[in-house]
């Protein structure tokens, strides 16, 4: 296999993920604690973990995201923007905001981009106002149920709506992400907006393809393994 990436910058695309909901505060410690060790990207949690994670991150490169209408997206648009502020003001860096999937499939694209568009201005606005810092945030669409045609047509919402990523999956779907998805993904976005890898990621070839058909973000619980087999493949 080529070596494309060196570690440092492997370890960078990965969003080490905790979604469980039955994980504990002892189970995040321990997230933490193995991705500054390893200089993740970031944690991926629940809201209910992220002032005792930025605690544990304080002062690292270690980024704090959270989710946002997570996992179904069906919440109302004040919902989110409710969830959104509030993750923020508890101290996330990140928010992987699940869109509205019933809204994708009854043809809704104006609500979409709406949706979008709210909680992208209300967190830019008080991220320059209250934070002094950038947030990220990410939409999903949830790949693996939607139509090529409507993964086209929310792409382009997402990126001229302002947001950072485009993110393929919950983890909670019906299958996780596919080489596929990221490479239409791609045909439809600029390099100006990132792309999240999520769902089923668990080896470094499955990261390794996936960053190669353009994911610029994995996000996995499973980026201590992905480390240690490129440490395997090429730290000889």
């Amino acid at each position: 296999m080529v070596k494309t990436l060196t570690k440092e910058q492997l370890a960078k695309t990965i969003d080490q993920t905790l979604l469980n909901p039955i994980a504990t505060s002892k189970d995040i410690e321990q997230l933490c604690i193995n991705a500054k060790k390893n200089h993740f990207a970031a944690v991926c949690i629940n809201p209910a973990f992220i002032e005792q994670a930025k605690k544990i991150l304080f002062d690292t490169d270690v980024k704090v995201c959270s989710v946002v209408g997570y996992p179904l997206g069906a919440n109302t648009t004040e919902t989110k923007v409710f969830e959104a502020r509030d993750n923020v003001k508890k101290g996330a860096d990140e928010l992987d905001m699940v869109i509205n999937l019933g809204a994708i499939k009854s043809g809704n694209y104006e609500y979409i981009e709406r949706e979008i568009r709210i909680i992208v201005n209300v967190i830019r606005r008080e991220q320059i106002a209250e934070y002094n810092r950038h947030i990220n945030i990410k939409v999903i669409i949830e790949t693996a149920i939607l139509s090529r045609d409507e993964i086209k047509r929310v792409c382009s919402i997402i990126e001229r709506s302002g947001a950072d990523f485009v993110k393929t999956s919950t983890g909670f779907g019906v299958k996780g992400v596919e080489l596929d998805d990221i490479r239409l993904i791609r045909e439809v976005v600029t390099r100006n907006i990132g792309v999240k890898a999520s769902g089923g990621i668990r080896t470094f070839r499955d990261a390794q393809a996936l960053i190669d058909a353009g994911a610029t973000r994995l996000g996995t619980s499973s980026g201590i393994n992905i480390i240690k087999e490129y440490s395997a493949i090429f730290d000889k």
